[in-house]
């Protein structure tokens, strides 16, 4: 492997470290594969330095000047050490396969009226789909995901399930009405309060009693 090969390798294991260290890896990857991404990119990092520090002691037999096509990966590779994409949003909401929620369990207890119940998008629509609804019980239900466009005269709450990474990721959506105000922005995060409020197609509908912006959670997926 060349110095060029060498200094990617390095730079490679440096991005997996950053993203790791910083929990940002969260945004593309299963919470526990932390650990993997720790162990590869301490491995590339090692394997980079040897690499690099072999093809610099052999340097003075290799006179050639040129501009390697693998210099040219090191611009985009050093970018992601400075600047990690974001994570998924609503461009990808309504642009591919949705998680079909009538295809969960087949029965749910009742729920009890009181509290509001924090439950993921998934078990909402899952719920919705059963019985009509019955299972929700006129219990208060509390949810968090982010604006995916507007929907009538209300907005859709959007959240991704994933399998192990971002590339697998299905987007799960509820419909949200009777919000006072302004519809919100794309890509805001809400913690959401109120009562399931029937079917509208394939998509269930959440009659809203509170709305809080909140930051997208270091978790974003479900």
């Amino acid at each position: 492997m060349t110095a060029a090969g060498g200094t990617i390798t390095v730079l490679v294991g440096a991005v997996l470290l950053r993203l790791t260290v910083g929990d940002t890896y969260q945004r593309y990857v299963r919470e526990g594969m932390g650990t993997w991404l720790l162990v590869a990119g301490v491995a590339l990092v090692a394997l980079g330095a040897v690499t690099l520090v072999r093809a610099l002691r052999h340097s003075d037999h290799d006179h050639d000047h040129g501009v390697g096509v693998g210099w040219l990966l090191l611009a985009p590779i050093a970018a992601l050490l400075l600047v990690a994409p974001p994570t998924l949003g609503s461009y990808g909401v309504g642009r591919g396969a949705r998680v079909d929620v009538r295809s969960g369990p087949a029965v749910f207890a009742k729920l009890d009226r009181g509290t509001p119940v924090p439950m993921t998008l998934l078990e909402f629509g899952q719920r919705a789909f059963e019985h009509r609804g019955r299972s929700f019980n006129g219990a208060s239900v509390q949810l968090v995901g982010f604006a995916a466009g507007t929907e009538g005269t209300g907005f859709r709450l959007a959240r991704y399930q994933i399998a192990c990474c971002a590339a697998d990721a299905i987007p799960v959506v509820v419909e949200v009405v009777g919000s006072a105000g302004a519809l919100p922005s794309k890509d805001q995060w809400f913690q959401v309060t109120g009562t399931f409020e029937g079917v509208d197609g394939d998509v269930p509908r959440l009659a809203a009693t509170t709305l809080v912006a909140i930051p997208a959670p270091v978790d974003p997926y479900e």
